[in-house]
C-alpha cells in the first residue's frame, strides 16, 4: 500500500501547525492548479482557523482585476513567470488581508508549451511578512499529474519557509 496520501496529509497538517503557531492566516492564488492547493489545505479539519481562502485566477483579466497583477508584467513576462507569481502572491495576500500569500502559475499541458516554457514549467510565489520569494519547478506527466505535482510543490515551498 502506498504511503503517498499519508505524506500529502502530513504536509498540510504541518503547514497548519506552523501557521497556528505564528498566528498567521494564509491566502492562495492559483492558476494552473485550478483550486487544488486550496482543496488540499481545506481537507484538514480546523483549517478555517488559518486559511482565509483562495482566488483561482486563470485568465489574464482575472489576474489583473482580482490580484492586482500588472498588465505590463503579463505582457512582458507572461503568466508563467517569476514576476507574475510574485505579484500574484502579494496581490492575494492584500486582497484577503492575509499574513501569507502563496501563488502558482504554470503550463499543465498538453498544449500551451513553447521552447522557452515547455509543458510542465511552473512558477511559485510566496509573500510573507519578511519578504517575497519565487521559485520555478518543472513537472513531468499529463495534465492531471502536472496539476497534482504543482500543488504538492507549492505546499512544500510554503513549508520550507517556516524552517
Amino acid at each position: 500500500m502506498s504511503k503517498k496520501p499519508q505524506e500529502q496529509k502530513r504536509i498540510e497538517e504541518l503547514i497548519g501547525k506552523e501557521l497556528r503557531k505564528r498566528g498567521w492566516r494564509l491566502a492562495v492564488a492559483e492558476s494552473c492548479t485550478g483550486g487544488l492547493v486550496g482543496h488540499r489545505i481545506t481537507n484538514i479539519p480546523g483549517s478555517s482557523t488559518y486559511y482565509l481562502g483562495s482566488i483561482t485566477a486563470y485568465a489574464y483579466e482575472a489576474k489583473v482585476r482580482l490580484l492586482g497583477v500588472s498588465w505590463d508584467t503579463l505582457e512582458t513576462h507572461g503568466a508563467v513567470s517569476e514576476a507574475t507569481v510574485r505579484e500574484m502572491a502579494e496581490g492575494v495576500r492584500q486582497a484577503l488581508a492575509a499574513d501569507v500569500g502563496l501563488s502558482v502559475s504554470g503550463i499543465a499541458g498538453p498544449g500551451g508549451g513553447t521552447p522557452d516554457k515547455p509543458v510542465g514549467t511552473t512558477w511559485f510565489g510566496l509573500s510573507m511578512p519578511n519578504g517575497t520569494w519565487a521559485k520555478q519547478h518543472t513537472t513531468q506527466g499529463d495534465r492531471l499529474a502536472n496539476k497534482r505535482q504543482a500543488a504538492q510543490f507549492a505546499l512544500q515551498f510554503l513549508l520550507e519557509h517556516f524552517a
